[in-house]
């Protein structure tokens, strides 16, 4: 195909007429992925690239440049689909003799990609701008892909590890003008990005999963809402036993992975046990709907309650996995969470939520994946008139430490088990918050619990 040809189906885009035909070459290398926080460790794999580009070319051309994945570092989990047009890579190029990168963009297009199946994505492409003669190289470099849902979108990032070869080389010929070889981007890059959230799929252009760059980010905003310091204040004498607490909104913030976050009343109960007393944790019943069939055993909560006044530190509490199924769209509660305060300081304790962590377990025997949840704004449910107790001032508290799933895509060769790429996040790691489920306002949820 000729330069003008080329320049007339690029629109008149600026393509240089001069410039000699394309030409390509594949190279391979190692990438490190990093997904969204919450979907796992880092991974690595290896993928093909083909970088294209005009063999030859004057100064004061513009010519394209594209990349190709040829194979893809990583494949779909086996959770999900993921739907058409909805994979979309961009990449920099780095451009030797002192041009620095080059963006690259491709469409939000491709197939729909089943379970399992390799990843798939558009050539991304950009235009760079001679402006300096001599042999400029074009090596492949790194890489975010986003994968776009209609709850979120989730963006893993990419990068070598060891050394890449060149990709292509364009011999440029002297012209009018001196200086550096620059490169400007090629298409638009639309929409918000959730959070390099995810947060979710896996799987990617060299072997990344869930992606950015593009699409909105939908679910429910639910900024931060103040608590109220309310709680019922016990003495401890008296013969009293059980001390009901009030409820308190609680905003919690998820990171990139859960837009939007979650937020929810929680209600702390004591009944005192001896010199302890026994906590029982509540939130909100059917404050969600879930998007997907979830299994028995998915949705185990666990929650950090700050202690406050007279002592410090924190008690954990937690609830057992939801022992039924929930069907797609049925309402979802959490179920209730139990520790036990052992005071370690002798006055009067306020209890107030704090970290809320879901581990999230979507097959048995997998691994369960975290996802914690900071308390962005809180307030006290409970105040108890407490005794010292040897010993006493709770328990560990929650790191929310994340931990990868079997839920997550596999990479490289197939003799190594699989290495672990980020899964989608999907219905599987970002079960909670407004970007996955659909929340009923507090004012309706009022005597529910």
């Amino acid at each position: 195909m000729s330069a003008a040809v080329i320049a007339l189906l690029l629109g008149g885009a600026g393509i240089a007429m001069g410039a000699s035909p394309a030409q390509a070459a594949e190279t391979k290398f190692n990438v490190k992925c990093v997904p969204p926080a919450g979907g796992g460790d880092p991974v690595e794999g290896e993928t093909t690239a083909k970088v294209s580009a005009p063999a030859s070319a004057k100064v004061g051309d513009e010519v394209e440049v594209s990349w190709e994945t040829v194979k893809p570092a990583s494949n779909n989990t086996d959770l999900m689909d993921i739907p058409q047009d909805s994979v979309q890579p961009t990449g920099w190029i780095t451009v030797g003799g002192g041009g620095g990168e080059l963006k690259v963009v491709g469409e939000k297009k491709n197939p729909p990609i089943p379970k399992k199946a390799p990843m798939q994505m558009s050539t991304m492409k950009g235009k760079l701008k001679l402006t300096k003669a001599g042999k400029i190289t074009l090596t492949p470099g790194k890489y975010d892909v986003a994968v776009t849902f209609s709850f979120g979108t989730f963006v893993t990032k990419c990068a070598p590890t060891g050394a890449v070869g060149v990709g292509a080389t364009i011999d440029v010929s002297a012209g009018t003008s001196g200086g550096t070889t620059s490169g400007t981007t090629s298409g638009t890059t639309s929409g918000t990005t959730s959070g390099t959230t995810s947060g979710t799929t896996s799987g990617t252009t060299s072997g990344t999963t869930s992606g950015t760059t593009s699409g909105t980010t939908s679910g429910t905003t639910s900024g931060t809402t103040s608590g109220t310091t309310a709680g019922s204040t016990a003495g401890g004498g008296g013969g009293q036993t059980d001390f009901p607490g009030k409820p308190v909104e609680v905003a919690f913030d998820c990171g990139p992975v859960v837009p939007g976050g979650i937020k929810t009343p929680v209600t702390i109960n004591a009944k005192k046990n001896g010199g302890s007393y026994d906590l029982t944790v509540k939130t909100a019943k059917g404050a969600m709907a879930s998007p997907m069939a979830l299994p028995a055993g998915a949705l185990k909560p666990s929650m950090n309650i700050k202690l406050g006044g007279a002592d410090s530190g924190m008690v954990k509490v937690s609830g057992p996995a939801n022992a039924e199924p929930i069907p797609d769209k049925a309402p979802v509660s959490l179920s209730d969470m139990t520790g036990t305060y052992k005071p370690g300081k002798t006055g009067k304790v306020t209890l107030s939520p704090d970290q809320l962590t879901i581990d999230v377990t979507m097959a048995p025997g997998a691994t369960p994946i975290n996802v914690p949840c900071k308390a962005a704004s809180s307030g006290v449910s409970l105040e108890l008139d407490t005794t010292a107790q040897e010993g006493g001032s709770g328990s560990p508290a929650t790191t929310g430490s994340t931990s990868a799933s079997g839920g997550l895509a596999e990479t490289g060769a197939e003799d190594e088990g699989g290495i672990k790429a980020l899964a989608l996040v999907a219905g599987t790691v970002i079960l909670l918050g407004g970007a996955v489920f659909t929340f009923t306002p507090w004012r309706r949820l009022r005597g529910t619990r």
